[in-house]
């Protein structure tokens, strides 16, 4: 009798294994590793999705279930990629169901009909508007009382955010279903700009030629690619030509007749990056990023599955494409936090990407102007390769930097966000007709509302954070719950007058306008998707109009490549520095480097003004030079000290819940639990310490940090101390997941 071991999507993580079912006579030829299947679950025997992991024949067929449906006419996975889902329910405390999940898009779930159609124009979406965990318990409460309202949590939980249209295909929700969940503060609906993928029909044959520099990196690194597998990093100062490598070193695998995988950080970098890939690819090229539809990601999935396209480029997810004769993969600013989910399964690609890399037996290239410290100390230890670009392209020179402290300039009367030096070097580029950028990470107008006569602040009633204030149409929005309400003319508590503290990008542009009321200019934020349309829309218009100025946060930071800008503006240097993780330093040495990188990238020298309170500031000093390798070394004797990464592995435990009370009592005992333990001697347990928003839509989060030589082990304990939480009254009413390496 045949049988097949299932990965059940209703398994939870504390009874998480293979279930066995048996295969009746008119699926066996159907039935083979790697197929979806309906199957009876639980003592009810409701059906529940799950992939095929191995079929076998076995006489021992007493007390088991048979299939109910198969979902697939071949298979969607293959051995490989449920070896990888293995590693990653090991690695990253999710169920073995939850990994092969999120290696397919999501329309592949249900039965999504349908052209292809990319669509140029905002769409409203639907956005989760709570906590990932805390969605999936309510969604499990829900299922047998409110079933679409239940689907709809559960694919939110995964996504975060999905068009309504699609949402509304792959569960069957209605618009009533959509709204008793926006009535009871879960969701919330929003509008974004979607791409388009901008495949160009007239392929170029002849690549741009390298300089030597970038011969010399490229010949290396071609070396790599028939040598099995290797991790190498390319570490070249911004504007060093990074993409014409990966360029050249794709076309070599495409012409071997291998298939090559890139992978952007920001979804801004998507459209730029295929309008540059598709000169030389053309339809080649498949592109899987949030910003196509369920339908869309479908088709191109199925494109490079079948192999039609042999070149992928994409944001985080793309790691999973079904690429059938990897060549090599390359992580392009590598060193960013975007390449970790912050939902379930909390997997960072970097790491995924090197795993199937090893198993594979092709190279990785890691690249990045400023490369993740631990990245970098393994090549200069030796674990990866390392190339170095120390010169920009075509031997342009680096930005000259000036550095304005901000206290010299309000002691001289500047009461503005705008400095002396950065409005005459304004003037400047408006009299030159060249471009400039002014960088400042916080959307809105205005951070802070209070009323300097009592004391009073807007505070969000569900978040433990200041509402910000948007002038536009004169409210205050939560940017994590999205909580709104009006702006009151006077103080609600004593009727003083209201003060306003803390410029957002909004703000920015209101400042610059008044200095340069006959300028135009373009703001960069999450705020003007609805308003501009799509990234790639907001940025051709920037460049292709001349739009003297652009007001943006960190989209505009990096990865971006505006021939006429020759400055760029860093409104608040500080603002990232003292966030209290241990990356905080090297978090915001990287965007300042990144951003002074966005200047002069052609004929015409850039130049960057850095404004800041504390220009003695070993990071703001190392920023100033764009010198990595100075901070480097003060950054990596600090973390030597410390005995963080790369001396360490770090791993958190968060607790969160509604009661406050319920989450203390809890995350106390973990900490007593772990700090007794004595069979990993080398532990370290710091906390428990609220997180720095330590309430989160209604949620409290406390979070222990637990740092050891000895992962495997660790990863053990915590995978049984996961299961055991999930049985114990002590934590009822309490979520608790672990992460290794958190990036906050």
């Amino acid at each position: 009798m045949l049988i097949a071991t299932v990965a059940v999507a209703d398994s939870d993580y504390s009874f998480d294994k293979p279930f066995s079912y048996l295969i009746p006579d008119d699926f066996a030829d159907k039935v083979m590793t790697g197929v979806r299947v309906r199957v009876p679950f639980s003592k009810n025997n409701h059906l529940s999705d799950g992939v095929i992991l191995e079929v076998m024949r076995s006489g021992d067929t007493e007390g088991l279930k048979s299939v109910h449906s198969v979902l697939d006419a071949a298979p969607m996975y293959t051995k490989e990629q449920i070896a990888l889902a293995v590693f990653m329910r090991n690695r990253y405390f999710c169920t073995l169901f939850d990994a092969l999940r999120v290696m397919l898009p999501t329309g592949f779930w249900f039965n999504i009909k349908g052209d292809r159609r990319i669509k140029d124009k905002d769409i409203k979406c639907v956005e989760l508007n709570t906590d990932p965990d805390e969605a999936l318990s309510i969604a499990d409460g829900k299922k047998n009382k409110a079933r679409l309202q239940s689907a709809a949590l559960e694919l939110l939980a995964t996504f975060g955010q999905l068009p309504v249209k699609d949402l509304q295909e792959i569960t069957g929700a209605t618009s009533s279903t959509l709204n008793a969940l926006e009535k009871a503060g879960l969701i919330k609906f929003v509008y974004a700009g979607q791409f388009d993928t901008f495949i160009n029909e007239k392929v170029t044959g002849e690549l741009p030629p390298l300089s030597d520099g970038q011969r010399e990196v490229f010949n290396g690194l071609k070396e790599k690619t028939g040598s099995g597998f290797s991790v190498n990093l390319v570490h070249g100062v911004t504007g060093s030509g990074k993409t014409m490598i990966y360029l050249h070193l794709i076309m070599d695998s495409f012409l071997s007749g291998k298939c090559a995988v890139l992978l952007v950080p920001e979804i801004s970098l998507t459209p730029q990056m295929i309008a540059f890939f598709s000169r030389y690819f053309g339809n080649n090229i498949a592109v899987l990023h949030s910003g196509l539809s369920a339908s869309e990601r479908c088709t191109e999935w199925k494109k490079i599955k079948s192999g039609l396209a042999r070149v992928v480029i994409g944001t985080r997810s793309a790691v999973f494409a079904p690429v059938t004769d990897l060549g090599l993969m390359i992580i392009d600013e590598e060193n960013d936090d975007s390449y970790r989910s912050e939902n379930n399964p909390r997997y960072s690609a970097r790491e995924v990407g090197e795993y199937i890399c090893y198993k594979r037996g092709v190279p990785l290239i890691l690249g990045s102007a400023t490369p993740d410290l631990t990245t970098r100390y393994k090549a200069q230890r030796g674990d990866y390769g390392y190339f170095r670009l120390s010169d920009r392209y075509n031997r342009l020179s680096l930005p000259e930097v000036m550095t304005v402290d901000l206290r010299e300039d309000m002691a001289n009367g500047n009461m503005s966000d705008i400095s002396f030096t950065l409005r005459d070097e304004i003037e400047k580029n408006l009299q030159n007709g060249e471009q400039s950028l002014v960088f400042i990470n916080r959307r809105g107008s205005h951070k802070l509302v209070t009323c300097p006569d009592c004391g009073f602040i807007y505070k969000c009633p569900n978040c433990s954070i200041s509402l910000t204030h948007h002038a536009n149409n004169n409210r205050l929005i939560c940017h994590y719950c999205g909580y709104t309400r009006r702006l009151d003319s006077r103080c609600p508590d004593c009727g003083g007058e209201l003060g306003f503290f803390g410029s957002g990008t909004q703000r920015i542009a209101e400042e610059l306008t008044e200095l340069f009321p006959d300028t135009e200019i373009l703001r960069a934020d999450t705020d003007t998707l609805y308003e501009y349309g799509s990234h790639d829309k907001l940025f051709g218009t920037f460049i292709d109009e001349k739009i003297p100025i652009m007001v943006g946060t960190q989209m505009i930071s990096k990865g971006l490549n505006f021939e006429n800008v020759t400055l760029v503006g860093i409104i608040s240097a500080d603002q990232s520095l003292y966030a209290g993780d241990y990356k905080a330093e090297e978090r915001c040495f990287s965007l300042l480097t990144q951003i002074i990188g966005r200047s002069g990238r052609a004929k015409v020298p850039g130049r960057a003004v850095i404004q800041t309170f504390t220009p003695d500031n070993p990071v703001i000093r190392f920023a100033s030079a764009q010198d990595y390798d100075s901070f480097y070394e003060h950054e990596i004797s600090f973390r030597k000290l410390q005995g963080s990464p790369p001396f360490s592995e770090i791993f958190s435990l968060t607790v969160s819940g509604l009661s406050e009370d319920a989450v203390l009592k809890a995350v106390a005992y973990l900490r007593s639990y772990l700090i007794n333990k004595k069979s990993i001697p080398d532990l370290r347990v710091l906390g428990p310490s609220p997180m720095p928003v330590y309430r989160l839509n209604r949620r409290y989060r406390h979070r222990l940090y637990l740092y050891t030589n000895r992962a495997s082990e660790l990863r053990k304990l915590l995978s049984d101390v996961l299961v055991y939480c999930r049985s114990e009254s002590l934590f009822k009413g309490v979520s608790v997941y672990a992460e290794q390496n958190p990036s906050d």
